[in-house]
């Protein structure tokens, strides 16, 4: 691992994640009553329990409204969901004033435009592949695994394992 991101995970706190495109691989399904679905990824689900496990405060932060959201949310623990963010920047420093965090205190995952002004501002900023060329160019981190496909299990492991935690969280199943 780089020291530089090392050194830049070791101030994190707060990490926030999109959900189009990163906790899903941006497919959103529309039944014939209006209704959405999204599929999760259940390798995510647990990376951010152990994440929330390790000390780190998790959020979500999008700029659609979503029940499945809000409903896997709170299956899986997620400190603060943030949904309907038209200006995510805005909703950003609200989250952190809420908390009295610092940027440089907060990682985010993001894969487009919309995201940009929090990835350029946050303390680790990461990204997925499948992401566009400007937005994984703005990042700390690219993960190898797309949006919902673990991607999130891999930023999480990445933080857990900058600041010595994953262990702790692998001894629990390894006992």
């Amino acid at each position: 691992m780089n020291k530089r991101l090392i050194a830049r995970a070791h101030r994190i706190r707060l990490a926030i994640f999109d959900v189009d495109g990163v906790l899903t691989d941006g497919t959103v399904y529309l039944t014939e009553r209006g209704e959405e679905m999204k599929a999760f990824n259940i390798l995510d689900g647990l990376g951010l329990k152990m994440l929330s496990d390790s000390g780190i405060v998790t959020a979500l932060l999008s700029g659609r409204k979503s029940k499945m959201v809000a409903l896997r949310a709170r299956e899986i623990g997620i400190a603060h969901v943030l949904q309907g963010a038209g200006d995510k920047l805005e909703t950003y420093h609200r989250l952190l004033r809420k908390l009295g965090l610092a940027e440089e205190e907060t990682a985010f995952m993001g894969d487009d435009l919309p995201d940009l002004p929090v990835l350029r501002r946050c303390g680790l900023a990461f990204s997925v592949p499948n992401a566009p060329e400007v937005v994984r160019g703005h990042v700390h981190y690219v993960t190898h695994a797309r949006g919902g496909q673990g991607a999130v299990r891999e930023a999480c492991e990445f933080l857990m394992r900058a600041r010595r935690t994953l262990d702790a969280q692998l001894r629990i199943y390894l006992a």
